[in-house]
């Protein structure tokens, strides 16, 4: 029977409070940390292996102890581990599908002998995951790796990756990206947060126990600038990153140059909006926003938005809810001082304020704290510090609930909340996120595709669509790997274009003017300024437009205007489009050919079948624009979830010297298709075909400002494109600095980087454009697409 002095179901009950702390010892997890000491090296070719000599640092629990001490990886030690890597994905990738997927469900089996010491060490060292969680990863990617070979035939492993993930992450963050690598046949180094490290290493111990070559992962421990150290050695293939938006933008300039292929994940205190219609169950609703935005470990920092109608409804039962809440711990107590500055700041603007208690007079702790009736510029609604701070603002109308959630710098999730399926569908299809939730939050799973949007992320986890990040096409070379550059990224691409006297002018023949193509018209550079194109000869064919930065804002505003209005268009309509484009240029064949020869050098035969081919090309995208939409997940929850492929707006693409009319068709097709507006840079040596081309995009159907063809230096609008917040992804095909710049660049905002380096395409004389591999356009339309996943729940 229960002392007189406990609390019975009835009172916890009433005041919502947890029940008592489980009175575990953890005595599974210390026993394995006893077998090491309680000192915890690096995991390399299989075994563990303790450096001497090295700096340690110590992990903590909840309570200030010490759990363990991590080893400081220095040079050689990653050097050492990388080597034993690249043996490890000869071993790992020379496997088939079947014997890979079968050390995959050995995993889960294992995982699940040892799920007290998994989820033990978890807690201990505050980074909790639930053993099912990791069990499931394991049996869902043991099916892709069975079904590679077989359903993506033509993509490769990129080889050795590096999974870098900082500490504020979640544990389960680290392993939604080791799973799919591994599937694939990629050995993976892990560079872990240091409260991550533990488990890390011991997930790293039963891999090799379920019969994971030795070399195929290994777990390098040490400070935040061991991740660099790892991106700097010459057999990675690949980097993704797991953390926060500022450490993520710190990174991305550090690996900046190396000719590391990048994707970041910063869903580390992205804001996410969680909105209640009038239409939702309320208790429901409250329960789950409660739930969601006052939990110690929470993903996501939550904004509240509540329509109009039922605010008063909503506010009255968070403060019946929060009464007798416990306090929460904050990240750290320096950030107190910031909470008390923002709670006081919107009281200040008239904000109505609910707290399930006093605050402390000091210390990490503060109660949940509701912000009610905030305008949306408040800065604790723009910018909320990190705590159990629940910002609540009001809107009319769905459009403007959607348009103000939109407003948030991140576009991770949402969750929305009525009980009207097609204004929840109605809404999602609204958000600029990647996954949204119906009367329900945080719900994951592997099948479950989650995509970063804006300063969320460039990268997608989980699904058949979180794969492909960790293959490349068969016929596509890998960047090659280099060493950064001495860059001023100050000054890169703000030289003036050099004049240029042409030798062996002949007045008999006076060159053409041509004209750039921006806001559907055609003009001349904002500049005034012109380009000598010559003839492989020497000769003087034409001047060109000198554009730069004024021309690149004026084709972005163009395509903001249109951009929205083509991407609702229907895929059957922007197929129409497609088509007259493709028919067009079949009219001009003649003329287009004779362009790409003068330019070129090539002969007439050539330049005729690279015309034909761009024509095919244009078609293939018409064709595949309906062909291709996603659709429904198969869940082993009850409930159903959506995927679909979105466009991610405007696109800048700088073109590569080889096949100046090809490259563009592809490239443009690609991204229009799918509902991008794109501004194309010609080649620098190669402007004409595409100039010619405008004549073709003047007499289709292609709206407007759709499309931009602005001429001038590579640099020049590599950097004009690099530094404009509006655009939203570059593909790019150029130099190793050009390539280093962008990364150094393009992570604040952040952008969608495709990268190449033009003197290793050169190599196989355009081959890659004209390849008959499905995965070639395969690879393209995945480029120009971001996903999102609606998760509905049945019951």
């Amino acid at each position: 029977m229960a002392s007189s002095t406990s609390n019975t179901v009835y009172d916890i009950f009433q005041s919502m409070d947890s029940g008592a702390p489980s009175s575990s010892t953890a005595a599974a997890a210390r026993a394995w940390l006893e077998q090491h000491s309680q000192s915890l090296g690096l995991f390399a070719n299989g075994k563990f292996v303790c450096p001497v000599g090295r700096r340690t640092h110590a992990v903590t629990d909840s309570k200030g102890g010490t759990v363990c001490s991590l080893v400081c990886a220095e040079d050689e030690d990653i050097s050492s581990c990388a080597s034993s890597a690249a043996a490890g994905f000869k071993a790992w990738g020379e496997l088939s599908g079947h014997r890979r997927a079968k050390v995959l469900l050995r995993l889960a089996s294992t995982l699940q002998r040892y799920t007290q010491c998994v989820s033990e060490l978890c807690d201990l060292c505050q980074s909790p995951c639930p053993p099912s969680a990791l069990v499931r990863l394991a049996q869902y990617y043991a099916g892709w790796a069975q079904l590679r070979d077989t359903l993506m035939p033509e993509w490769t492993p990129r080889g050795v990756i590096a999974v870098v993930v900082s500490e504020d992450c979640s544990f389960y963050s680290i392993w939604i990206k080791v799973f799919p690598a591994l599937a694939m046949g990629n050995a993976v180094i892990v560079v872990p947060g240091a409260k991550l490290a533990p488990p890390a290493l011991l997930l790293a111990q039963l891999f090799m126990e379920a019969g994971l070559p030795a070399g195929a992962l290994s777990v390098v421990t040490g400070d935040g600038s061991v991740g660099a150290k790892v991106a700097q050695n010459n057999q990675i293939s690949y980097l993704t990153y797991s953390g926060s938006q500022q450490d993520g933008e710190v990174f991305s300039k550090q690996t900046a140059g190396w000719g590391l292929p990048l994707s970041v994940c910063l869903s580390v205190s992205a804001m996410c909006p969680f909105i209640i219609f009038e239409s939702a169950d309320l208790d429901s609703a409250v329960d789950a926003v409660i739930e969601a935005a006052f939990k110690k470990n929470k993903d996501w920092q939550w904004v509240l938005f509540v329509q109009e109608s039922v605010l008063d409804s909503v506010s009255a039962r968070l403060k019946v809810r929060m009464a007798g809440l416990k306090c929460v711990s904050l990240p750290c107590e320096s950030d107190r001082s910031r909470v008390d500055a923002a709670v006081q700041e919107a009281v200040q603007q008239g904000a109505t304020l609910i707290q399930s208690s006093s605050p402390p007079a000091s210390g990490a702790l503060y109660p949940p704290t509701a912000l009610c009736g905030l305008a949306p510029p408040s800065s604790a609604a723009v910018s909320p510090p990190p705590g159990p701070l629940l910002p609540i603002l009001s809107f009319r109308s769905a459009a403007e609930g959607a348009a103000l959630s939109n407003r948030t710098p991140h576009g991770q999730a949402a969750s929305i909340w009525t009980e009207d399926l097609t204004l929840a569908l109605e809404t999602a299809k609204s958000l600029c996120v990647g996954s949204v939730w119906v009367n329900s939050h945080s719900v994951t799973d592997p099948s479950f595709p989650q995509c970063g949007r804006r300063d969320s992320g460039n990268c997608t986890d989980g699904g058949r669509e979180g794969l492909y990040q960790y293959l490349r096409p068969s016929v596509s070379p890998s960047l090659t790997r280099s060493t950064p550059a001495s860059l001023d990224y100050a000054t890169f691409g703000t030289a003036a274009s050099k004049f240029m006297v042409p030798e062996g002018f002949d007045p008999s023949s006076v060159p053409r003017s041509c004209f750039q193509y921006v806001g559907g018209k055609l003009c001349k550079a904002d500049s005034g300024s012109s380009r000598t194109v010559q003839s492989p000869g020497g000769a003087v064919l034409a001047h060109c437009p000198d554009g730069g930065r004024k021309d690149v804002r004026n084709a972005v505003e163009a395509a903001l205007k249109v951009q929205p209005g083509w991407m609702k268009k229907s895929p059957a309509a922007r197929a129409l489009s497609l088509y007259s484009l493709s028919d067009n240029l079949e009219k001009r064949k003649l003329d287009m050919a004779t362009s790409i020869h003068a330019q070129t050098g090539i002969s007439i035969e050539e330049a005729e079948k690279e015309v034909e081919i761009s024509i095919t090309r244009l078609s293939d995208w018409a064709a595949r624009c309906d062909k291709q939409t996603g659709g429904m997940l198969l869940l082993p929850q009850t409930g159903s979830a959506l995927s679909a492929p979105e466009a991610l707006g405007v696109v800048g693409v700088v073109l590569p010297d080889t096949k100046p009319l090809l490259s563009l068709v592809s490239l443009l097709g690609a991204a229009v298709s799918v509902g991008n507006a794109v501004i194309m840079v010609p080649s620098e040596k190669h402007p004409l075909p595409a100039l010619d081309f405008i004549q073709v995009l003047q007499a289709s159907d292609i709206p407007a400002g759709l499309v931009s063809v602005i001429t001038g230096g590579r640099n020049q609008l590599t950097h004009a494109l690099a530094n404009h917040s509006e655009i939203h992804a570059v593909w790019y095909w150029g130099s190793m600095e050009g390539c280093q710049f962008l990364q150094h660049t393009c992570c604040s905002p952040l952008k969608h980087l495709w990268l190449h380096c033009e003197e290793e395409k050169a190599k196989d004389g355009g081959k890659y454009w004209s390849h008959p591999s499905p995965s070639v356009q395969e690879e393209m339309w995945r480029e120009a697409v971001v996903w999102k996943s609606v998760w509905i729940p049945t019951a």
